[in-house]
């Protein structure tokens, strides 16, 4: 209901010219909406994870509202320069993209091509060398394609529970047995995998399967070469997509992570996307020490010059989200409308 009333508020507002009042405002051109994507569908990933997935097709009609609406669409790091500078196009947008999934490569990369939008993908680097799916993913996915079903034995997977897989709520404790089990045991990425594997076999899925389409795999160092030598700008997103508490750990994350992409693409990332949208304010004086000059989150919001260096918000597009609501982002209407708050919508991290 409250969607439906919202809908029905951004409709009214379009019809009364407040859309292309406020795009057109003072207000507006003094700020950045930042554009979040995560992964573009190879297969089902978007009904699986509608608020992590979307469907390549969805992409391309926002490209192609971006087009049609002649939104300046800037490289992240002059957009932020600009903003700073006070010198930003009127209704500027920039694109990101979260954790460099092979399906970037396939199925968002053509279209910036196409449009010729520059974009920013925040590249994890763990997957990009171990060349198999993440592991919390692919368990999840699988046991979603076994969704209404319960198996009353998983002690092949070291597990005492029955598998509920009725509900989300039920595939998800089996997620976390599973992840539970590869901590007690210290797995290594193998391991791990054979786990998968063994999941995989228990429910009768063909895990080599989805193994040979890349499925929620990342980039492997040629495709992000391709990409980065085609004017796409990589940029940090920790080793492991994991943002732990202690200070060392931390920055060796944010080290392991720039010396891989160092190595692949000669250049040297100083913009930083915190994992799942995860921060704490002493996480702030850590990135500064490790020469990281702005840091993204997931919470909701248009950049202004008001805006934390190290705390800026972006728009989280999705499968969710209507052409309508979009497009009040793109205006700023939805920005003026948001709550200020973190966003409701939950990211699940790539453990490793």
């Amino acid at each position: 209901m409250l969607r439906s009333l919202k809908r029905a508020t951004l409709r009214a507002l379009k019809t009364a010219g407040v859309f292309r009042a406020v795009a057109a405002s003072r207000w507006r051109r003094d700020r950045l909406l930042i554009l979040c994507y995560h992964g573009i569908s190879l297969e089902d990933e978007h009904q699986w994870r509608p608020g992590l997935y979307m469907q390549p097709e969805l992409l391309e009609q926002r490209f192609e509202m971006l087009k049609r609406g002649r939104y300046p669409v800037l490289p992240l790091a002059e957009a932020l320069q600009r903003l700073n500078a006070g010198s930003l196009p009127s209704r500027s947008v920039a694109i990101t993209f979260d954790d460099g999934t092979y399906d970037f490569y396939r199925q968002a990369f053509p279209l910036l091509k196409q449009y010729a939008f520059p974009a920013t993908v925040y590249q994890t680097t763990y997957y990009m060398d171990y060349q198999r799916p993440v592991f919390s993913l692919i368990c999840s996915y699988m046991l979603w394609k076994r969704r209404g079903t319960v198996l009353p034995d998983g002690s092949v997977l070291g597990l005492a529970e029955p598998l509920d897989l009725r509900t989300e709520a039920g595939r998800h404790q089996v997620v976390q047995a599973l992840l539970g089990r590869t901590v007690r045991e210290d797995m290594t990425g193998r391991q791990k995998d054979d786990l998968a594997s063994k999941l995989g076999q228990f429910l009768q899925i063909d895990y080599e399967g989805l193994v040979a389409k890349r499925i929620l795999q990342i980039m492997n160092p040629q495709e992000l070469q391709e990409i980065a030598r085609d004017g796409v700008d990589v940029q940090l997103h920790t080793h492991r997509h994991r943002t732990p508490e202690k200070e060392e750990l931390f920055r060796r994350e944010i080290r392991d992570n720039r010396e891989r992409i160092r190595a692949v693409v000669a250049s040297n990332p100083v913009h930083f996307c915190y994992p799942s949208g995860v921060y704490r304010t002493e996480f702030f004086e850590w990135l500064a020490k490790e020469q990281v000059v702005s840091a993204t989150t997931c919470d909701n919001g248009l950049v202004s010059t008001k805006s934390q260096s190290l705390l800026i918000p972006r728009y989280i597009d999705n499968q969710f989200r209507t052409p309508l609501e979009f497009e009040s982002w793109l205006s700023g209407v939805g920005d003026l409308l948001a709550a200020r708050r973190a966003a409701t919508q939950k990211y699940v991290p790539i453990e490793t």
